[in-house]
């Protein structure tokens, strides 16, 4: 099972992605995890290097690549702004978390030992040129939510209460496609038994 959980940044991503992935026994892979150590490997602020990356297509492109190979390998739940999109055609589940602005700063800020303003100003300034390189490099515009299946407010109810809907769902989905499996196996099986009663 591939599941992808996408959104802003200070919308539980990771947070979240890690509770379906234990919830699950699935793998956790965060694309934003890689962009940040990629970064860091180059001694560059996470702004600088959003802004590096404006103009090298080939960091986006490096992300996508081992995206991909964590996706082939299966049985993984992905955090990244550009996952759903990136997986849209594997993927068995593509969630897409949201939160009103002032949480999403208020959660960054603290997280990242900020000051309100400043948590504001570099969350514009990233934001701002992230849409700028999806747009330029993908040709897409990732404020488009149609590609996901589940579109969640992460402010409404506590962590714990998000994370229980956001599992009960994907287990939904797991069970689901593991129903259609063994109705498409039990049909073949019928047919093939007709095929076989037919010969004698």
């Amino acid at each position: 099972m591939i599941v992808t959980v996408s959104g802003l940044h200070g919308t539980g991503k990771s947070t979240y992605a890690a509770y379906i992935a234990k919830g699950l026994k699935l793998r956790h892979v965060s694309a934003g995890v890689l962009f940040r150590s990629i970064a860091k490997e180059r001694h560059s602020s996470l702004e600088a290097f959003g802004t590096e990356a404006l103009e090298d297509p080939s960091i986006d492109r490096l992300i996508d690549e081992e995206t991909m190979k964590e996706a082939e390998r299966g049985d993984v739940v992905i955090d990244g702004q550009l996952a759903g999109w990136v997986l849209k055609e594997n993927s068995d589940l593509r969630i897409y978390l949201t939160a009103p602005d002032e949480v999403r700063l208020s959660r960054i800020a603290k997280r990242d030992g900020l000051g309100l303003e400043e948590a504001k100003r570099q969350t514009a300034q990233r934001e701002r040129v992230q849409l700028e390189r999806y747009r330029r490099h993908y040709g897409l515009n990732v404020e488009d939510k149609s590609v996901y299946h589940l579109v969640l407010d992460t402010s409404i109810l506590t962590i714990d209460e998000t994370g229980r809907v956001l599992l009960m769902t994907a287990k939904a989905v797991r069970d689901g496609k593991g129903r259609s499996v063994q109705a498409r196996l039990k049909l073949r099986s019928g047919r093939a038994s007709r095929v076989l009663r037919g010969r004698k």
